[in-house]
């Protein structure tokens, strides 16, 4: 099963080796009908420590890590999103 792969924005990178990835997606309300926003984020892998908040990272499924931390950054042309 190829594994999930999400783009979002970085909005912390205080902890060491670990970012906070801000994915949103867009959805129709079941009622209204309309396009809506939803956001969730995500605690991905940041071996390097090279990414800052703001970035546009590209993050995939992987074993955990950690308790919170199952996905890791994609490296090649991660920046390029």
């Amino acid at each position: 099963m190829p594994r999930r792969e999400l783009q979002g924005v970085v909005v912390s990178d205080k902890a060491d080796k670990t970012i906070t990835v801000l994915v949103e997606r867009r959805v129709m309300h079941p009622v209204y009908k309309k396009i809506i926003r939803r956001s969730k984020k995500y605690s991905a892998h940041d071996e390097a420590n090279q990414h800052k908040v703001g970035d546009k990272v590209r993050i995939e499924e992987c074993r955990p890590i950690s308790k919170s931390k199952s996905w890791r950054v994609v490296t090649e042309g991660a920046e390029t999103a």
